[in-house]
């Protein structure tokens, strides 16, 4: 497996979720099946295929939520230095289009781009990872390279 990169909040986050999942819903679900189960012939109860259905995809959220965090690498908080890595938050020009965009690089779980958020495996990260302000960069996408000036990095 991969490394998986998170915060501090979205592990947080994903232990409050999982604790829920197994105290609350988890109970919740085994109630409706043996109430299910109780209204008798089961291969025409849609009830309990209902009931079933929504156990497996909690069980199987459990179990990803446990794998992640039985895997994960915190991002390190680094503020002070100057070089990109996963949990920095980088500004840059670019070239192209001749705008200035700004996107904090996170793990691939919490990466949202309507949020500023670029998975640290996306090519823009893989290109500026390791760079610093002032970097002229080539980024390859699936149409064609195009370069980015880094700007500034928090």
């Amino acid at each position: 497996m991969s490394d998986i990169y998170l915060s501090k909040e979205k592990i947080e986050e994903l232990k409050k979720e999982v604790k829920k999942l197994i105290e609350v819903d988890r109970p919740k679900i085994i109630e409706s099946i043996k109430v299910a189960r109780a209204q008798g012939d089961l291969s025409e109860n849609a009830d309990y295929d209902a009931a079933k259905d929504q156990q497996g995809e909690i069980e199987a959220r459990i179990a990803e939520i446990e794998t992640i965090l039985g895997n994960y690498q915190v991002i390190n908080d680094q503020k002070k230095s100057d070089v990109i890595t996963i949990g920095k938050t980088v500004t840059f020009y670019d070239e192209s289009d001749k705008e200035n965009y700004t996107y904090e690089i996170v793990g691939e779980i919490e990466a949202n781009p309507s949020e500023n958020k670029i998975s640290n495996i996306s090519p823009l990260a893989r290109a500026i990872i390791g760079k610093k302000v002032g970097d002229r960069v080539s980024v390859t996408n699936i149409e064609k390279p195009y370069f980015i000036e880094i700007k500034s990095v928090s």
